[in-house]
């Protein structure tokens, strides 16, 4: 799997390469990246990547011209590594779809992908019309640049690749998995059995698997029910609700 970024601040990755759990897929090859500044492709003894919007306005808009070298010269470095197709090309953009567990499990499986990451105003739009194959959204709020959102993509993507994690089914636990039927996870609780005056759960300490089981689901369920009511709704209309869940849920609204 092969990412390639085309950011004007390339040493914002660096830590993340380094750090944490996903740092042995980067460092092993199994997730290859590859950091690209357009203004190594701007002309001029300024190396220009920006200038003022037409019509007026505040800020700046990245160039078409220098974004396009540096994406050229990306698919010529991605051919000559043997890539038989295109590569996708990625905004993180306002109209992108919005990024979930379901859009990452798509890319975890996928060869990789250009990511671009915007700057100021953005980019030229007629950049964006010629090149750019999907658009993802974190949420309704906009950063300063695309790096954070790229960074969130990479580390939900890295981490869903095998033998990145310690253990090889942590993931399938997580929220919004399909394990999970796609609700939330339940409480997590570690040494010492007593904390503060405040307890494990005592279901936790049984030993028992099927009570275990059954308070996990059990949380997760108030949980959902009580934050994030929607998925519990989805996941209802889709079918995966057991009688059993529909019981636990009555006994928790009274």
């Amino acid at each position: 799997m092969r990412f390639d970024i085309l950011t004007l601040f390339p040493e914002l990755f660096t830590p993340f390469l380094e750090s944490g759990v996903t740092r042995r897929a980067y460092s092993s090859g199994q997730v290859q990246m590859h950091l690209w500044n357009p203004r190594d492709h701007a002309e001029g003894n300024y190396r220009r990547v920006d200038d003022r919007p037409f019509g007026g306005g505040p800020g700046m808009v990245m160039m078409a011209e220098p974004l396009q070298r540096c994406l050229d010269a990306i698919r010529v470095a991605r051919a000559e590594a043997g890539e038989a197709e295109p590569a996708p090309v990625v905004l993180f953009s306002p109209i992108g779809t919005t990024l979930t567990h379901s859009v990452v499990a798509q890319w975890s499986e996928s060869p990789g992908a250009i990511l671009l990451c915007g700057r100021y105003e953005g980019m030229d739009q007629r950049f964006i019309d010629a090149n750019v194959t999907h658009q993802i959204s974190l949420g309704d709020f906009v950063l300063s640049g695309g790096e954070l959102a790229a960074l969130v993509l990479l580390d939900a993507i890295t981490r869903l690749q095998p033998g990145v994690l310690n253990d090889a089914g942590s993931f399938q636990q997580d929220s919004f998995n399909p394990a999970l039927d796609g609700l939330l996870d339940c409480p997590h609780y570690t040494r010492p059995e007593v904390w503060q005056g405040r307890s494990v759960p005592s279901p936790l300490l049984s030993g028992h698997h099927a009570q275990i089981a059954e308070w996990r689901r059990t949380q997760s369920l108030a949980l959902t029910a009580q934050h994030r009511p929607e998925l519990l709704e989805r996941a209802r209309a889709q079918g995966l609700l057991t009688v059993r869940d529909e019981h636990l849920l009555k006994t928790l609204e009274k």
